[in-house]
């Protein structure tokens, strides 16, 4: 569920230790999942709310949206099969994180902030940027609350899901097995009965094709087919004719200046004394005398603040750079930090500054105040937003007038197009049985093959094809399904039930020539070039023959097998030789013990699942399947 970190990091280092101190002064914080109207699933008790599942549907739908394009079909989503699937992923999930905390196993603000900033989509600069990782959350709907809670009960799962999956077992000697097994190579020549000799003699009588064509309409059945005038309105077809003035351009830019601005960032440097948020109060004390000192120093020297903090910091990110930071944004670091880092001008030194990380001394080595583009060069971006926006007001505005009219006028299209300035398109064959495609979903097809629309030539409702786009349609020709006549289809029934009869033949003689060159008979075939076969390559033959190849008893050679092949006839290979691997080398050991470990290891945890779930309490919302399909 958590591939949006996954693809982008799978393994982070943990030398990222100078991304930990400004990452934590920033803070994370826990994800609490309130307000959640309905219970979907509980889980030993706890409760998956209804948000929790749309939210999850929402991320799935987003995800199968992406892989298939154009050939997504927004239905897919309404089907009871695939909510229960999600739903049940959830439960395993929640079940597997009240498995990790039973184990004891822990995940700490360090390890979220080390995964989190070492993903190069978060990053500016080689370093983690937060506009640019809420940037990028705002892109998947999340809020980093939610996405570091998410993060954190991945790795938890994953902390116990590793322990299984990626300990399977695998002898030594079960691999060498394998390897022979595997990459034993078998010479072997074919020959081939072919069909052409067996069509010539195969005779078809009338009263057979006939019989046939009577046993198996279903062959022959011609699905139920509409023609239909349909139209489509779309707020990208609105926003096409949108022409945005300059003084709209100008009032946006105003209006909106801070997002294309850059914030004032600043550079700092510090010099920390740790103190844990558990030390005494002496501990305390003394933390703070020695900050005090190091202050002092700084005052009198001022000039000295770098070789001080890699002397003295206690920041191990920073200590080694003579305390710098980098530049920041405000509202980047804890807010006591923050504050006296934007209150101070360049150079300046600040008093002791407490946090929960102990005392600050801080210096302001440089500022970049905020800084606007020009108006010409977001001309165009602010065109297009415009363009947008206000083609999704008028979409809304006409939307409902647009689907009144196609229901009150439901004799013609014509009304409806003309009203939101679209086109009527005429000719469109639909086929009852056609896959749903990016116009005719399956709530199209569903309501162009109903009977309001093919009896009483009703125009179909406005239907959701996509995000701000409707369509209607007019069926003006309907043909019911069919078998198609006899005469039509004769011809073809013939040629099938003569080339079943010749295959048939061939199979009944190349048996016959098969078990006489096993009986040591000579028989006189066409042999093709001899091939080297192996269980571990692809090859061009049959694969019900090469299977037969690796099946067949090799202790006397030669030795024969056969198949039928139903495009070619019938089929014998000659084994010739068999090559065994004689030396196994020890690195194709070890890349064969990894499979198997592999294999063995997501055994172990399907197990492990299966165990976990038998004892668990687990109870799941029923769901009606609201897909036509």
């Amino acid at each position: 569920m958590f591939d949006f970190v996954h693809e982008r990091k799978r393994v982070v280092q943990v030398v990222l230790a100078l991304i930990i101190l400004p990452f934590a002064l920033w803070g994370v914080d826990s994800y609490q999942n309130s307000g959640d109207v309905g219970v979907m699933a509980t889980v030993n008790g706890k409760q998956i709310g209804q948000a929790e599942f749309e939210d999850a549907l929402m991320q799935q739908r987003r995800r199968m949206q992406e892989l298939a394009g154009e050939n997504f079909d927004p239905a897919l989503f309404d089907r009871a099969e695939i909510k229960r699937s999600v739903l049940e992923g959830l439960a395993t999930q929640h079940l597997l994180l009240e498995k990790a905390k039973e184990e004891g196993l822990m995940v700490s603000d360090e390890q979220i902030a080390q995964i989190i900033a070492g993903v190069g989509a978060f990053q500016k600069d080689g370093r983690f940027d937060k506009q640019s990782y809420e940037a990028a959350l705002r892109v998947q709907g999340m809020s980093p609350e939610l996405f570091e809670y998410r993060v954190r009960q991945d790795i938890l799962n994953r902390q116990l899901t590793d322990a299984y999956a990626q300990n399977g077992f695998a002898a030594d000697t079960t691999a060498d097995t394998l390897i022979r097994l595997n990459e034993q190579q078998r010479v072997v020549s074919v020959a081939t009965l072919g069909l052409d000799v067996f069509l010539k003699n195969a005779v078809v009588a009338d009263a057979d094709a006939q019989q046939y064509y009577e046993q198996n309409p279903q062959q022959f059945e011609l699905p139920e087919r509409a023609q239909v005038d349909y139209v489509v309105f779309s707020a990208d077809a609105l926003a096409d004719k949108i022409d945005p003035t300059e003084a709209e351009v100008k009032r946006y830019y105003d209006e909106h200046l801070n997002e294309f601005s850059t914030l004032e960032q600043r550079q700092a440097s510090h010099i920390l004394i740790s103190v844990a948020t558990q030390a005494s109060d002496a501990e305390k004390q003394a933390a703070k005398a020695k900050a005090e000192q190091l202050l002092a120093d700084v005052k009198a020297a001022p000039s000295k603040f770098a070789a001080l903090a890699k002397e003295s910091s206690q920041d191990p990110g920073s200590a080694a750079n003579g305390g710098d930071l980098g530049m920041f944004a405000r509202g980047m670091m804890v807010k006591p930090f923050d504050e006296a880092v934007f209150s101070m001008k360049v150079g300046q030194v600040s008093d002791l500054v407490q946090t929960d990380f102990g005392y600050h001394i801080i210096k302001v080595t440089a500022v970049e105040p905020s800084k606007a583009q020009p108006l010409k060069e977001v001309s165009a971006l602010i065109e297009q937003r415009l363009r947008a926006q206000q083609a999704a007001d008028k979409f809304a505005e006409l939307a409902e007038r647009f689907n009144d009219t196609v229901y009150e006028q439901s004799d013609s299209l014509q009304p409806a197009a003309e009203l939101v300035g679209a086109k009527v398109v005429s000719g469109q064959w639909l086929s009852r049985d056609q896959q749903p495609g990016d116009l005719w979903t399956a709530k199209v097809m569903q309501a162009v093959f109903s009977e309001d629309a093919v009896k009483n030539k009703r125009n179909t409702a406005a239907v959701e094809v996509k995000p701000n786009t409707l369509l209607a349609a007019h069926v003006t020709s309907h043909q019911p399904a069919s078998v198609r006549p006899y005469e039509e289809v004769a011809s073809g029934i013939r040629k099938l039930l003569q080339h079943q009869a010749a295959l048939q033949a061939a199979e009944e003689q190349g048996k016959q020539t098969l078990a006489a060159l096993q009986a040591g008979e000579q028989r006189k075939m066409v042999w093709k070039t001899a091939l080297k076969l192996s269980r571990s390559q692809r090859s061009d033959l049959d694969p019900s023959l090469t299977h037969q190849i690796f099946l067949a008893d090799t202790g006397k050679l030669p030795a024969y097998v056969g198949v039928v092949d139903a495009k070619n006839g019938y089929v014998i290979a000659r084994i010739d030789a068999v090559k065994d691997v004689e030396n196994i080398d020890p690195a194709k050991r070890e890349r064969y013990t990894q499979q198997m470990r592999q294999v063995t290891g997501e055994a172990l945890l399907s197990a492990y699942l299966a165990n976990a779930k038998s004892g668990a309490d687990i109870t799941m919302k029923a769901f009606v399947d609201e897909s036509p399909n």
